[in-house]
């Protein structure tokens, strides 16, 4: 099992050179980082020249990013800035959204990833043609930026229907852009189940965002926290065609809680259900 640890845990902090030398030394060789202001300046060349002399120093690999949504987190707060969406039917703020992923992709030319990770909705955003399109005009030149850059743009579901799994599949359908999928499984649970999801995304699935939740909050709990079926959930996902990344995204809980350690082992028994599960189906 490929394993990648998100930044998201620590995305109301600044990234630092600490940081990323104690994720290195908890094991992990793969990172995803969560893009806010606050955590890292990414509209900076010389911040951003900064962390890829720490991810050489630590011998650490960019697996992917996380694009941005929101513009201004504020320090010590989640969720309290002005949100990014390039689905966002007024032109002006959708052109200014679309610059903003811009400069996420743009950190590809200091620090190479393979992933660029975009929400189309947010906040249950209702399925509307308008959004639809500004979602594509923004993704029609997104694309083309990012593969200019060597990188793959990944649409997320996300809770409500205009980032459901169904209506991505529709919208990747019927643009013909070319995109894949990040299957986030905490957010499947919230909405029509694991199964349903995995099924309407799966064959452009590139990576898995795993984390744990009790049905209702989007709550991104270390798994086996909650009330995900993991058994189930990992026999899902252990059918895809080809292994897929393991995207540990949790979020904080406390100053100290999840730890580094709390990730590792919950990597450690990920790793061993995956495992179990394609030995039964080999066997079978």
């Amino acid at each position: 099992m490929q394993r990648v640890f998100s930044t998201y845990r620590y995305s109301t902090q600044p990234l630092t050179s600490v940081l990323l030398a104690e994720i290195a030394q908890a094991g992990i060789s793969q990172v995803e980082i969560y893009c806010t202001p606050v955590h890292v300046n990414y509209r900076s060349i010389e911040t951003i020249r900064t962390v890829a002399e720490w991810v050489r120093e630590h011998g650490l690999t960019i697996h992917s990013l996380h694009s941005p949504t929101e513009r201004d987190l504020l320090p010590g707060k989640r969720e309290s800035g002005i949100p990014i969406s390039i689905s966002d039917p007024e032109r002006v703020r959708r052109v200014d959204a679309v610059d903003e992923v811009k400069r996420t992709l743009e950190i590809a030319e200091q620090i190479p990833f393979k992933y660029l990770v975009q929400h189309i909705g947010g906040g249950r955003e209702g399925r509307d043609q308008r959004k639809i399109d500004a979602a594509f005009n923004s993704l029609e030149h997104l694309t083309i930026f990012a593969k200019q850059r060597g990188v793959s743009i990944l649409l997320e579901n996300t809770p409500g229907e205009l980032g459901a799994p169904s209506s991505l599949r529709h919208f990747v359908k019927d643009t013909r852009l070319d995109l894949k999928f990040c299957f986030d499984i905490g957010h499947a649970h919230m909405e029509d189940g694991i199964a349903i999801s995995f099924e309407a995304m799966q064959d452009l699935v590139a990576e898995a965002h795993v984390h744990d939740n009790h049905g209702e909050k989007d709550e991104h709990l270390v798994p086996y926290n909650g009330k995900i079926d993991w058994d189930a959930a990992l026999g899902i996902l252990a059918s895809a065609p080809n292994p897929l990344p393991m995207v540990l995204e949790l979020r904080e809980q406390s100053a100290s809680a999840p730890s580094l350690a709390d990730a590792t082992a919950a990597f450690e028994k990920l790793e061993q259900g995956l495992a179990a599960k394609r030995a039964a189906a080999h066997k079978g």
